[in-house]
């Protein structure tokens, strides 16, 4: 007996140790899927902030105003600390990434020491457009240098727990594409003299975020919020759908559908009242691209008319990954209206409908109205950089700084190698917004 009870101990004891070692692996695992996560979040905000750092150095260049300007120098020093941030959080404690620290150290010194100063009595001096200049091209660098680096990480699946590790072994010979791709970087910006260094407009006006513009005045229930995902997702297996319904204090009542099958994932947010899609997204493999962008233009259209929104024209489209991307805003009479825009994501592959955004247009949409423009379109192109070559140009209402609706005089122009988008208000001739145009994306193809 005494045997038996000795055998069931030591089985408690075998159990026991076994579980506590499971729990402390899965603590671990735990620890560093959370520090991956966190890696890998760091380092493509700061490949997305170096992105929108170029961009407002480039716009602080087209601008015209000196009024604009120091609140643009402000948003440049504040996209420098966000991008210091996001390098400190990187493992890179054993790689030397102190030069890049350095150059984002030194233009926050600069447009600091701009910013805080009275442009109007002491402008920026043909020195210090040199310098901004500069910025400009060398933070050009810095973002095709991480572009390559990002698109390795995302290409091969690059994990960043494996660049800390061949950090930390000194005696391993290991072929790290991130690392080899951050002394890339580091080397590029060591090029840089220090001399050089130490000399988004489409957005919501509905400022309690109430939803304006909900078709349909009855709620829909569960069942309805299921049929409609069926037809959005495009799938006719309805198990393969989770609804969910938001709690008490959500901004406006909404089902939330998901699904997953094999390598296909979707998510939908529709408004209870009246089963209004606010947003789509279906993830997939992306195949060759068989459709060109302004086809995918022509989907895109298609979609948000069957929808039921009227009176859209497409604003820009861009193209990334085999993937279009369109935005489109409310016109009122020729007027385009900033505030209630959507976007739309189509699959150039075979056309399919992979994003919807709504949000913007929900909130914000009305019939407004809409005064007579006191400065004309000449008198208000006057007020433009000369150096920048006006395209086109368009009666637009956008958000100013304080979320105050105003109507402008829109024109696109060119300003060296860039284009841009500046508003002028049409009441007043105030400079109102100066907004960079991206570029088409960079193809880094790993040969």
């Amino acid at each position: 007996m005494k045997r038996w009870i000795l055998i069931a101990v030591l089985g408690l004891v075998v159990a026991g140790t076994a579980f506590w070692g499971y729990q402390e692996h899965q603590e671990k695992n735990a620890i560093l899927i959370q520090a991956e996560n966190t890696y890998q979040r760091a380092f493509h905000e700061l490949a997305y902030h170096i992105d929108l750092l170029h961009d407002e150095i480039g716009t602080a260049l087209a601008m015209n105003s000196d009024q604009r300007l120091s609140p643009q120098m402000v948003e440049i020093w504040r996209l420098t600390s966000e991008a210091s941030s996001d390098v400190n959080q990187l493992p890179l404690g054993l790689l030397p990434f102190n030069k890049t620290e350095e150059f984002l150290s030194n233009i926050g010194d600069f447009t600091y020491r701009t910013a805080i100063r009275n442009l109007d009595d002491e402008p920026l001096s043909d020195e210090e457009t040199e310098t901004l200049k500069n910025l400009y091209e060398q933070s050009a660098e810095i973002e095709r240098e991480l572009r390559q680096v990002q698109h390795l990480v995302l290409e091969e699946n690059l994990r960043w727990m494996d660049v800390q590790m061949a950090l930390a072994d000194e005696d391993a010979q290991v072929d790290n594409t991130v690392i080899d791709g951050l002394k890339t970087v580091e080397k590029t910006v060591e090029g840089f003299s220090e001399a050089d260094v130490d000399s988004s407009i489409i957005g919501t006006s509905a400022k309690n975020h109430q939803y304006k513009f909900l078709q349909g005045s009855k709620d829909i229930d569960e069942n309805e919020a299921l049929r409609i995902s069926k037809e959005l997702f495009k799938i006719e297996d309805e198990s393969q759908i989770r609804i969910t319904e938001t709690g008490n204090g959500a901004e406006v009542p909404m089902y939330s559908a998901s699904y997953t099958n094999g390598d296909r994932h979707g998510y939908l947010d529709i408004t209870k009242q009246g089963g209004n899609p606010i947003s789509l997204l279906v993830e997939r493999p992306i195949g060759d691209k068989k459709i060109s962008l302004n086809e995918g233009t022509e989907r895109a259209e298609e979609y948000i008319e069957k929808l039921g929104f009227e009176d859209m024209i497409l604003f820009q489209s861009s193209e990334y990954d085999n993937i279009g991307a369109y935005s489109f805003l409310y016109s009122q009479d020729g007027v385009r209206i900033y505030s209630d825009a959507i976007e739309v994501k189509v699959a150039l592959d075979n056309g399919d409908i992979l994003g919807l955004t709504a949000q913007n247009f929900m909130q914000n949409h009305k019939e407004r109205d809409i005064p007579q423009p006191d400065i004309t379109a000449s008198e208000a192109k006057e007020m433009v950089n000369s150096n920048v070559d006006i395209q086109e140009e368009f009666l637009a209402v956008i958000d100013n700084d304080l979320g105050e609706e105003v109507l402008t005089h829109e024109f696109l122009g060119i300003y060296g190698d860039d284009t841009y988008r500046i508003f002028i208000n049409a009441m007043n001739g105030q400079e109102e917004k100066v907004e960079k145009l991206g570029g088409s994306e960079i193809n880094y193809a790993v040969n």
